[in-house]
C-alpha cells in the first residue's frame, strides 16, 4: 500500500502458507547488485504476525539480526505480517536511500517483505499487489494480470523475480516504446516531480534506440523477454544506477532530461545499466551466484562484473551517438589521471579493492585517494580497454573484446537465467582467440602496486594522457554560481559549492602544506573565495614566485597556508599519438551502421 509514499511510509502485508511448529522469518539482507549487507532494516517497523485469528510473538535472532523466530499454533494454515517501510530524506547510499517525494516512489520489493528459511529465492512465489495514491501511473517488468484504477494485481513471480523487478510510480509519469529488437519490446519509463521534467529529446531517444541496436549487436543475444529503462528524475532521492534483469533503477537530477546534453547525461548511466543484463544479471561470478539473500556474497570479481561492464557502457555510449568520440576520450582520460594519482594504489592492489568492496561503498570521501575506494570500476575499464587492444594487435584486426563479448554472453537469446564464471573461464576464452599468457597478465594487474595507472590500452590505441590548462571541450569545472572547483590536477583538491574541500590528493600541493579534507577555504590571497577567484589565484602564480594563499576554517579554528605551486590549471585529455594506429577509434565505430 503505497498510498502513503508522499510521506515517505510504505504499508505491506503478507499473507503466507505455514504449517505448525517453529518458523524462521527472514528480510533480505545482501542486495543483488548493491554487492554488500544493504538491506535497509533499521527502517522497518511496525511488524506484526497473526495466526487462528490472533497475535504471534516474535523474537529476533541475537546474531542474525534480519531473522525473525516465531512458534505457529496448532491447525493455522496461513500466517499474516503486517510492516511498514519509512523512507528515509538522505539522498545518500543507494535503494536504501531517499526513494519516495511529495510526487512520486520507487519501490524495492526487497524492502516490503520477508520471506521462511530454508529454501531458496527463486522456489518462493509471490503474488504482488499494489494500491497507489490517486492519479498515480506506474512501470515496471513485472506483467500486469488485471488493474481497477488505483490498484494493480501483477502475475505470480519468484521472491528472486520480485526482488529483481524494481517499480517507479507517480502524478507525473511517462513511457515511451523504444522499438522492438530481436523479437523483443523496450521501453523507457519515466517518472518526476514536474511534468515538464518528462520531455525526451529526439536525439536522446534516438540515441536510446541505437543503444539497444548496437548491445544487441555486440552481444549477439538478448536474456530477458522485454526491456524497460526506469528513469527517475527528482533532486529529492538518491543518484545512482541498479541493474536487473529485465530492467534498470536509474536516478538522475530533475534536469537531466531538460538541458543541452541530455543525451550526455544519459549515456554516462543508462548503457552501463543495461549491459549489466548480459554481465552480471546473464553471466555472474561465482561468489555473487547465491540462493538466498541471507547468505554473503564474494566480490573478488567485480572487476569483472563492474569494470567490465563499465568498459562496454563507454564504448556503446559512443557507438550510439549517445557521447560524442570527444566525450568519450574525456572521461577515459578524466579516470585515467585520477587513478595515474591516487596513492592508494601503492599499498592496496586492486583485487583488495573489489573483495572490500561491501564496506568501501560506504567509506567517507575525505582522503579516497590515499584509502582507494570502489575504484574497480574505472582501473579495471582500463585494464579492458589494454586487453580490447592486444586482441586486436596480437590478431592483426581478426579477434578484439566484441568477439569475447559474443562468445562469453551470447549462447543464445532467453529469458532471464543465470549462467556462473570462474577466473579460469575468462582467461580461457580469450586464450581460444589469442594464445597468449592471459592469466599472468590480468593477474599482475590484479595484484599490483604499481604507483602508475595501467595506461597501456590508452597508448596502445594510438593516444597519450595529457594535461591542459583547459579541459576537453572549455567548460572548466566550477562555475560562477556553483563556486564548486575540481583542481585535483593542480592544487590536489577537490572543493564543493560551500568551498568545503571534498578530497586532498597526497603528495601534492594542498597535502604538502597541511591542508586537509572537510576543511573550509574562506578566502583565497586575501578575498572571499569563489571558484572564479582561485583559478585566478592558480594562473597569477604562474608569473609570481610569491605562494596561494588559503584562509582555511577548521571546525572553530582560522589558518592561512601557503601553496607554492607556479605550474597554471591542468585538467586531463588524450592527445592522439600518430607514431600509433588508431584503434581507440576504430574501438568506437558502430556495429549496426
Amino acid at each position: 500500500d503505497a498510498r502513503d509514499a508522499p510521506r515517505g511510509i510504505l504499508h505491506s502485508r503478507l499473507t503466507i502458507p505455514v504449517r505448525s511448529g517453529p518458523l524462521t522469518l527472514l528480510y533480505p539482507k545482501w542486495i543483488p547488485g548493491e554487492h554488500g549487507p544493504s538491506g535497509p532494516i533499521s527502517d522497518l517497523v511496525g511488524l506484526k504476525l497473526r495466526a487462528n485469528g490472533r497475535e504471534l510473538s516474535w523474537r529476533r535472532d541475537p546474531l542474525d539480526l534480519y531473522s525473525f523466530h516465531c512458534e505457529i499454533p496448532a491447525g493455522a494454515q496461513t500466517l499474516e505480517v503486517s510492516l511498514d517501510f519509512l523512507s528515509p530524506a538522505g539522498t545518500s547510499g543507494f535503494s536504501a536511500g531517499a526513494s519516495t517525494t511529495p510526487h512520486l516512489a520507487v519501490l524495492s520489493w526487497n524492502q516490503l517483505l520477508l520471506y521462511p528459511s530454508g529454501r531458496s529465492a527463486a522456489s518462493w512465489t509471490y503474488e504482488p499487489r499494489l494500491r497507489l495514491p490517486e492519479g498515480w501511473q506506474f512501470g515496471s517488468a513485472l506483467r500486469v494480470v488485471q488493474q481497477n484504477g488505483a490498484e494493480v494485481e501483477f502475475a505470480p513471480v519468484s521472491l528472486e523475480t520480485l526482488v529483481d523487478s524494481p517499480l517507479i510510480a507517480g502524478r507525473h509519469f511517462r513511457q515511451i516504446s523504444l522499438g522492438e529488437a530481436d523479437g523483443r519490446q523496450h521501453s523507457i519509463a519515466m517518472v518526476a516531480d514536474e511534468e515538464t521534467a518528462l520531455e525526451l529529446k529526439p536525439d536522446a531517444e534516438a540515441g536510446l534506440r541505437r543503444l539497444i541496436q548496437e548491445a544487441g549487436a555486440l552481444f549477439g543475444s538478448r536474456h530477458y523477454n522485454r526491456y524497460t529503462f526506469l528513469l527517475t528524475l527528482s533532486d529529492h532521492v538518491a543518484h545512482f544506477g541498479l541493474e536487473h534483469h529485465e530492467s534498470s533503477d536509474n536516478r538522475m537530477a530533475a534536469d537531466v532530461l531538460t538541458g543541452n546534453r541530455a543525451g550526455a547525461s544519459l549515456g554516462a548511466l543508462l548503457p552501463h545499466e543495461y549491459v549489466h543484463s548480459w554481465n552480471g544479471k546473464y553471466r555472474r561470478p561465482e561468489g555473487l551466484v547465491t540462493e538466498n539473500f541471507d547468505q554473503p556474497m564474494n566480490t573478488a570479481m567485480l572487476w569483472v562484473y563492474e569494470g567490465l561492464t563499465s568498459y562496454w557502457g563507454y564504448v556503446l555510449a559512443a557507438r550510439s551517438g549517445l557521447w560524442s568520440a570527444e566525450e568519450f576520450r574525456g572521461r577515459i582520460a578524466q579516470r585515467a589521471a585520477a587513478l595515474d594519482h591516487r596513492v592508494g594504489r601503492t599499498w592496496r592492489p586492486l583485487e583488495d579493492t573489489a573483495v572490500s568492496a561491501q564496506f568501501l561503498y560506504y567509506a567517507r570521501p575525505g582522503w579516497n585517494d590515499w584509502r582507494r575506494g570502489t575504484d574497480f570500476y574505472d582501473e579495471a575499464a582500463l585494464i579492458w580497454l589494454e586487453t580490447d587492444i592486444l586482441l586486436r594487435e596480437k590478431s592483426n584486426g581478426r579477434y578484439s573484446l566484441d568477439e569475447f563479448a559474443r562468445r562469453f554472453y551470447g549462447g543464445g537469446s532467453s529469458g532471464p537465467a543465470v549462467i556462473p564464471y570462474r577466473f579460469q573461464d575468462i582467461v580461457s576464452t580469450l586464450a581460444e582467440m589469442v594464445p597468449f599468457d592471459w592469466e599472468g597478465f590480468l593477474t599482475e594487474r590484479l595484484r599490483s602496486t604499481a604507483p602508475r595507472a595501467p595506461l597501456g590500452g590508452i597508448e596502445g590505441g594510438g593516444w597519450r594522457l595529457v594535461y591542459r590548462e583547459m579541459p576537453p571541450g572549455g567548460s572548466r569545472s566550477g562555475s560562477d554560481d556553483s563556486q564548486a572547483a575540481d583542481l585535483e590536477f593542480s592544487l590536489g583538491i577537490s572543493v564543493n559549492r560551500e568551498g568545503v574541500i571534498r578530497s586532498v590528493i597526497p603528495g601534492q600541493p594542498a597535502d604538502r602544506a597541511g591542508i586537509a579534507p572537510e576543511m573550509k577555504v574562506v578566502a583565497v590571497n586575501g578575498r572571499k573565495y569563489t571558484a572564479a577567484g582561485i583559478r585566478q589565484a592558480i594562473q597569477e602564480a604562474r608569473h609570481s614566485p610569491q605562494p596561494i594563499e588559503l584562509l582555511i576554517e577548521n571546525r572553530e579554528y582560522y589558518q592561512t597556508y601557503r601553496l607554492d605551486y607556479h605550474a597554471g590549471e591542468r585538467y586531463p585529455a588524450l592527445e592522439r599519438d600518430t607514431s600509433r594506429a588508431d584503434l581507440l577509434s576504430e574501438i568506437l565505430r558502430p556495429l549496426t551502421r
